[in-house]
């Protein structure tokens, strides 16, 4: 949306004419449509019409909301019970939650008094009643038609969950009473759906989505998850839009559900009295719980859950800038603008200060004794050596002169520096040589490291200005591989993180398997699962039974979520397939048949793999030469331990697996005592029996088989059940460990 230049909010426009009070009322709507918050629940079963209630026993219909047309529907809004002293906005948004701001919307105010995106409301007599808004009617009612679409604005319904909503106009931003909310969804979507994961994307696939989303911290600034005690601790600003509440502190939440286990709001002020106050950045953890933060303007603070109160000083100097754990336990590394300064934090005292030619923002690598300070003013990269506290190098960050300032962060495992500036990532490693330049379509905003997998996680954050069209109001996270940079998991859209209200920012729990993302313009956390498509570890393959032997094919496969299987059969060469009824476990056992073909599929959320399709070859169960003095060979067709014989009465006889395939000797010679081999199997005979793998005829010998089968004296075939082994397929789920830098160090 855009905003044209008019009256200012919440000012009546006198004397102006109507043409300009239209286009400055307008200009005023649609700049704060673009935060419509939301409300209560839906109180209806799916349908249509719905209905909702709202925190004041507000009640909102709408005549259509499921099945909508994607491109166009239009819908009745009907309300009643709404206050006579607030106006209200109505329209289609994105849809945050309770107490959340949703951004953003469909549209916005009607300039003209044509478009149907959005209604605006006003009690009677109100100054906006007229071109661009109409009155409540008897009892807080209203009946108005918008026109909704799946996408448009920034918005797109098919990735988010919708609803349409009321809400305050601009002159009460803050009132949280006039929500209510009324979930959609368009054609091709069930309620509350905003798409899904692929199906049939490629084998051990990594992609992560959407688990939960947490709005219990204000406007989060800064994460980190303790190493000890696994909590995560958020820094936070007040987030204007929810109530009357002041958000600001450091707040600890339970990373399974969000729910808040403690918040310290208060720290020393420059004259040591207690003050509620926003936590801007976090250095690093301490031990066991507890983490090491600065609270604007120049406050060093450390609070762990529990605590009523963090503890903290106040340096001179200017506005502090970055911070990061110290080289010793109790100091911490301060950036005050291009001055960097390590200062103990029990008294503020700086014990060792260096000017460096420019900069704000550093990263820390204790491991090479480095420290890495970017001045994104003039595009340069500054080497620190921790040791002698001096710069030991510059280097140029190449598009970087006047670029955006992005982030610094330093790779534990390799010691390259990452530093994103406007929308690309430059990579230098630990000597300073730029060795990558990943572009990205958002703006780089945060990283974070994963050491065990060599895995970097970046955070991009779109600019937030629709009238650019670059800009989708969309962020997204990628991952890739810090030695060959090559991306390691699906790209994953942001809807709504923008940098309009702030930089977002990320912790990752060690291992990869959950990550943490924060949105400052919605005031939430996303918490993000790892998902990775059904990988085949187990395979049967193809092999040959006897008519009416019982056959048994083995199938595995790993992913996550855990993968489901079902056996398929095809009886018309491959052409079609059908699943095998009750065939739902890794084992499929069942009586060989000549020609059939089998495969077993697995699925999850993510995707759908399939085994490669097994041939089935029947040969018939009872026949072979009648005679003969010279022992037949093994059926290699299907595996090791194959042996074939071929006595006196006829009758082929063994047994096979699916692994390496031995072949059956022969030997012509006979007599008593006389042996043949049979890949490795040895026969005997006492000059009046048959041997198997290789011997005379004759009458009622014995012979032993490294196969595993014995044959009787008349030749009879003794059959066993037949187990296909399986290949193993290389295989992995990417297991990642965080490791950033704000985990470093000690405090």
């Amino acid at each position: 949306m855009t905003s044209t230049p008019g009256t200012a909010p919440g000012t009546p426009p006198g004397g102006q004419s109507r043409l300009r009070r239209r286009a400055g009322t307008a200009a005023v709507a649609a700049l704060l449509l673009a935060g419509i918050p939301v409300g209560a629940a839906v109180s209806a079963d799916a349908g249509t019409p719905k209905t909702a209630t709202g925190p004041q026993g507000q009640k909102l219909t709408v005549s259509a909301t499921t099945g909508l047309d994607p491109a166009q529907q239009k819908v009745r809004v009907q309300g009643e019970g709404y206050g006579l002293t607030t106006g209200i906005y109505v329209a289609l948004c994105k849809d945050n939650g309770d107490n959340r701001v949703p951004s953003p919307c469909l549209g916005g105010a009607d300039m003209s008094g044509g478009s149907k995106t959005s209604q605006w409301i006003v009690p009677p007599g109100d100054p906006y009643e007229g071109d661009l808004a109409q009155a409540f009617g008897p009892g807080g009612t209203f009946d108005v038609e918008i026109e909704i679409a799946q996408k448009g604005d920034g918005l797109d319904c098919a990735e988010v969950a919708c609803s349409i909503v009321t809400r305050a106009d601009h002159r009460a931003a803050g009132d949280r009473t006039q929500d209510v909310r009324i979930p959609v969804a368009f054609a091709g979507q069930d309620p509350g759906d905003g798409g899904g994961e692929g199906v049939d994307v490629p084998a051990g696939t990594v992609s992560y989505k959407s688990a939960a989303e947490f709005t219990t911290a204000g406007k989060p600034l800064d994460l980190l998850l303790h190493p000890d005690s696994k909590k995560l601790y958020v820094g936070a600003d007040n987030l204007p839009d929810t109530a009357d509440v002041d958000e600001r502190g450091l707040h600890v939440l339970n990373p399974e559900n969000g729910a808040s286990e403690s918040w310290i709001s208060q720290a020393p002020g420059s004259t040591g009295a207690l003050r509620a106050s926003a936590a801007a950045r976090i250095a690093g953890p301490l031990p066991g719980d507890g983490v090491v933060y600065n609270y604007p303007l120049r406050g060093v603070g450390s609070a762990k859950s529990g605590d009523e109160a963090a503890t903290g000083v106040w340096l001179a100097g200017s506005t502090i800038t970055d911070i990061a754990p110290g080289t010793t336990p109790g100091t911490v590394l301060v950036a005050q603008g291009a001055t960097l300064s390590e200062i103990e934090r029990a008294t503020g005292t700086a014990t060792r200060t260096l000017t460096l030619p420019g900069g704000t923002q550093f990263a820390a690598d204790p491991e090479r004794g480095a420290l890495w300070y970017t001045d994104f003013t003039a595009g340069k990269l500054h080497r620190v050596d921790l040791a002698s506290f001096t710069v030991s190098g510059s280097f140029d960050l190449p598009g970087g002169s006047g670029g955006m300032a992005g982030f610094t962060e330093t790779d534990p495992a390799t010691g390259a520096v990452w530093v994103g500036v406007g929308r690309s990532v430059l990579v230098f490693d630990a000597a300073g040589t730029l060795v990558k330049t990943l572009v990205g379509k958002d703006l780089a905003r945060d990283a974070a490291f994963d050491t065990a997998s060599g895995r970097a996680y970046v955070v991009w954050q779109d600019g937030g200005d629709l009238s650019d069209p670059a800009n989708d109001n969309n962020g997204t996270l990628t991952v890739y591989g810090t030695e060959d940079f090559a991306v390691a998991a699906q790209d994953l859209s942001l809807p709504g993180n923008h940098s309009q209200a702030g930089a977002a920012s990320l912790a990752v729990e060690p291992g990869g398997a959950t990550v943490f993302v924060t949105s400052p313009a919605e005031g939430k956390i996303t918490k993000l699962v790892r998902q990775v498509s059904p990988l085949v570890t187990r395979a049967p393959a193809d092999l040959t039974a006897k008519e009416g032997e019982e056959v048994a094919l083995t199938a595995e496969a790993e992913g996550t979520p855990e993968p489901t299987v079902r056996w398929q059969v095809s009886t018309d060469g491959a052409q079609t397939w059908k699943d095998v009824e009750g065939a739902t476990e890794s084992a499929l056992t069942f009586t060989a048949q000549d020609g059939y073909r089998y495969r077993a599929e697995f699925r999850n959320d993510v995707g759908t793999t399939r085994t490669a399709a097994v041939k089935l070859t029947v040969t018939p169960a009872t026949g072979g030469d009648t005679g003969g003095d010279v022992g037949g060979n093994g059926d290699a067709s299907n595996g090791a331990g194959s042996t074939g014989s071929d006595g006196s009465t006829g009758g082929d006889g063994g047994t096979q697996s699916s692994g390496g395939s031995t072949t059956g000797g022969s030997d012509s010679t006979g007599g008593s005592g006389s042996t043949g081999t049979s890949g490795g199997s040895t026969g005997t005979s006492d000059g009046s029996g048959a041997t198997v793998g290789g011997g005379v005829a004759g009458g009622t010998g014995t012979a032993a088989t490294s196969g595993g089968s014995s044959l009787a004296a008349t030749g009879a075939t003794v059959m066993s059940v037949t187990l296909a082994a399986a290949g193993l397929v290389g295989a992995g789920v990417l297991v990642h460990r965080r490791a950033r830098r704000r985990t470093e160090g000690a405090l």
